[in-house]
């Protein structure tokens, strides 16, 4: 995990942030338990009510579950859901920025579609 304590966006959603992104890679398969609140805020220095404030949010994102006395555990579909949930920030967000950028510097789409397709090849 890598955090940016200087940022602007939150440790919290930064810590959301990389243990889905551990799901969606593989470093937390289904079913596998998530370092803990306490590893994680001992390791990286951040109040343990931060981490568990990031946790929390993937908790309510129905992608790791809470077993009382034993820890936190990646549920089962969660690496299909943050692929679905990426995907749509990346289309909604990402793509919408591109075009955007595109517009200004007078790129066409066909030029664009051109650019995109070689970014494709390579």
């Amino acid at each position: 995990m890598e955090f940016n304590y200087s940022g602007g966006k939150p440790l919290f959603q930064q810590v959301a942030d990389q243990i889905s992104l551990g799901i969606l890679n593989g470093a937390y398969q289904e079913g596998a338990q998530i370092p803990s609140t306490t590893e994680i805020s001992k390791g990286y220095q951040i109040n343990p009510a931060t981490v568990l404030k990031g946790m929390n949010l993937l908790v309510d994102a129905k992608l790791i579950e809470k077993k009382r006395g034993i820890g936190m555990f990646v549920l089962v579909g969660a690496k299909e859901k943050v692929e679905m949930i990426r995907k749509e920030e990346f289309l909604t967000h990402d793509v919408n920025q591109l075009i955007e950028e595109a517009k200004k510097l007078n790129i066409s789409l066909e030029e664009l579609k051109s650019i995109l397709e070689r970014g494709y090849q390579s």
